[in-house]
């Protein structure tokens, strides 16, 4: 079933336009990949998903964005339960300068939650879902910063899913990582989609070839191809995906 979708979307920063007419349904419990080269809107479909390009002075938005059925960019909707619904991991891990545990009980604790029992099991699920909880079980109180990299981004997502969003946002969230965390990374990402919905930005094409169902294909601000992954990579039906799937630009 279609979770996420879009119809005539256009996108502006001030004058220049990033997006044109992008149309795309996703489904739910599904890993999505966005491909193409820097600069072709991936990243900036990807943050329209929760508004996160509300926060850049001077920006538009033409058209519809629907999660649920419902328009996010209606003037009713309520931004911050939108955000608590679609989570967002980025591309350079950011932990709080707090401990393991006050990092995943953060959004827990602004939300309202004060039981210390509920607060507890929580943080120990998400630590679960985010394959992070047998490394740091026994350090809970020691400082995220001194977690490594790999550690750090799987934090993060644990932070994420301690909210119990049902979208995911990965913005090239392995970019940043060495071989062996990106494996790691790799390996939730397609656990998780037994329970999110995940939208995954990425440069590296073999990621998206192991990690996602279906990738769409961005340049210069349209939807070249979106298809079955194996699709895409195997028998695309546009010879620009052709050329940038094959190396030859990008």
């Amino acid at each position: 079933m279609s979770q996420i979708e879009t119809s005539k979307l256009n996108f502006y920063y001030g004058k220049v336009q990033a997006l044109r007419d992008i149309n795309i349904s996703m489904d739910s419990h599904s890993v999505t990949a966005f491909i193409g080269p820097s600069g072709c809107g991936k990243s900036t479909l990807l943050r329209l998903f929760n508004r996160m390009n509300d926060l850049i002075e001077g920006t538009r938005v033409e058209g519809e964005v629907k999660i649920n059925g419902e328009d996010i960019y209606n003037k009713k909707i309520n931004v911050e339960n939108l955000r608590k619904k679609v989570g967002m991991v980025f591309q350079k891990p950011n932990p709080f300068p707090k401990s393991i545990y006050e990092n995943v009980a953060f959004g827990l604790r602004v939300n309202g939650v004060t039981s210390r029992t509920e607060i507890d099991s929580t943080v120990e699920a998400s630590l679960k879902q985010a394959a992070l909880w047998d490394e740091v079980k026994n350090q809970l109180n020691k400082s995220a910063l001194q977690l490594s990299g790999g550690q750090q981004q799987r934090l993060c997502i644990a932070r994420t899913l301690a909210v119990q969003p049902e979208v995911v946002l990965m913005d090239e969230p392995a970019s940043a990582l060495d071989p062996i965390s990106t494996s790691k990374i790799e390996e939730l990402i397609f656990q998780l989609k037994e329970n999110f919905t995940i939208i995954i930005v990425t440069h590296n094409m073999q990621q998206a070839a192991r990690v996602s169902d279906k990738t769409a294909f961005f340049y210069m601000g349209e939807l070249v191809e979106f298809d079955a992954t194996t699709n895409i990579f195997t028998n695309p039906k546009q010879e620009r995906t052709l050329n940038y799937v094959m190396g030859r630009f990008g």
